[in-house]
């Protein structure tokens, strides 16, 4: 029978870990306070050894090396508190994007095991970054983070290959959760989304923007930003005239000839939110 030896709170306190002991023997085991589960701390330590091994190499105390992250939102504050949040929990984040083709980028470059990404991003969207993701850096796994709490947006996203759908006005041990969760080969889904949602969201559905290729929603996103043709060409590295027909078969597929209406579609496709 585990009796309890003593509560160790960190400064920050929204970390703690109830430690218990063995009677008669030097052993402890300590709760996790995102998963609750309980870890055995090998060796025969002290009292304070246990305190600098739980705590020298923050919540990732099993002695782990710290998985690496991508992070990717264009709000500075946000993103800058999520960093602070995460490293806190022994995260590493070794890149920081404040678009999709940012995103993208230091991806492919750092090849992390998870990229967290906003859903709403300018130049190239959190769908269509996974999108690129997946293709081009398959091991890392991607977290969406939303403000949508709806969750129409869910069934794409899982379709796109992300991994893990989670909402802003949830706190940061659901986000870790779904870093954990995914790292090990799963899928996490915020637990307020519907429970009939996840199971059909893999279904395929008439979404307005399936008509088009991965390109030409790119295209469209940045005509919808009030990007020129000739900005879309150097954001895309292509000629103009590329830019130009992505433009025209784009306007052809969904028989929309007026950039206004154009950009009226893109919203409502949830390619952006302007």
């Amino acid at each position: 029978m585990l009796t309890p030896l003593t509560m160790i709170v960190a400064a920050e306190t929204s970390r703690a870990h109830e430690i218990r002991q063995r009677p008669g023997r030097r052993r402890w085991l300590w709760r996790d306070p995102t998963d609750h589960r309980p870890h055995l701390v090998k060796g025969n330590v002290s009292e304070a050894g246990l305190v600098a091994k739980l705590f020298s190499a923050g919540a990732s105390a099993t002695e782990r090396r710290s998985l690496r992250v991508v992070l990717a939102d264009d709000h500075v504050v946000v993103r800058q508190g999520l960093k602070w949040l995460l490293e806190r929990e022994g995260v590493a984040v070794v890149g920081e994007a404040s678009n999709g083709v940012e995103a993208v980028r230091l991806t492919r470059h750092f090849r992390p095991e998870v990229a967290i990404l906003d859903f709403d991003m300018p130049l190239m969207n959190g769908i269509d970054a996974v999108t690129e993701i997946v293709r081009h850096s398959p091991r890392t796994r991607t977290i969406l983070l939303t403000a949508d709490t709806g969750h129409q947006r869910l069934p794409e996203a899982l379709r796109a290959g992300s991994r893990g759908f989670v909402l802003k006005n949830h706190g940061v041990a659901h986000l870790i959760r779904a870093i954990r969760e995914v790292t090990r080969g799963g899928v996490y889904v915020s637990p307020s989304v519907s429970t009939t949602v996840a199971p059909a969201s893999l279904a395929k559905t008439d979404f307005p923007l399936d008509r088009l290729t991965r390109r030409e929603r790119q295209v469209l996103q940045l005509i919808a930003e009030g990007k020129k043709t000739k900005e879309i060409a150097a954001l895309l590295g292509v000629k103009i005239k590329t830019a130009e027909t992505h433009r025209t078969r784009i306007m052809r597929r969904v028989n929309i000839h007026e950039t206004a209406n154009l950009v009226r579609y893109a919203i409502r496709g949830g390619l952006t939110r302007l």
